[in-house]
């Protein structure tokens, strides 16, 4: 294989991660955004909007849009919680969470597809590598080199 940068290598597969994925979910009517929001509230059902949007890697905005058709599908619903009128927090419907199940069968079926061929130390080196340079990343204070 011809050397490759690490930037080419990590948008050409993030394009085909998404590519397959859509592909897999394309008949359930799920569109680009939604799967994330409902992966991430499989273990945080009730966040905010501001939580989801940052965990997601969505801009606010571009997330109003996202959820709006999520409400619309009946997907999520928002709830005010305590009175307050400022704050809606985003669960999941029963619809919701049965898609829910067919985005995480999704990831896990292109995960088994993407590690084929390597061995379960080379899956763990790369993940744990992996999650070094997302750490490094996510630190946007930090301009020093190493």
């Amino acid at each position: 294989m011809s050397s490759l940068s690490f930037h080419y290598l990590s948008m050409a597969v993030h394009s085909m991660i998404q590519k397959n994925f859509m592909e897999q979910v394309k008949s359930s009517g799920l569109t680009s955004g939604q799967p994330k929001v409902l992966d991430y509230l499989r273990d945080h059902n009730g966040a905010n909007q501001k939580e989801i949007a940052a965990a997601c890697h969505i801009e606010p905005g571009s997330l109003t849009s996202v959820l709006n058709r999520m409400e619309e599908k009946g997907l999520i619903e928002r709830r005010m919680l305590d009175g307050n009128r400022r704050t809606f927090y985003i669960f999941m419907t029963d619809e919701g969470s049965r898609l829910k199940d067919l985005v995480e069968d999704n990831f896990a079926s292109i995960e088994k597809k993407a590690f084929r061929n390597i061995s379960s130390e080379e899956q763990a080196a790369f993940m744990e590598t992996f999650s070094k340079i997302y750490e490094n990343l996510m630190n946007k204070g930090d301009t020093t080199h190493e």
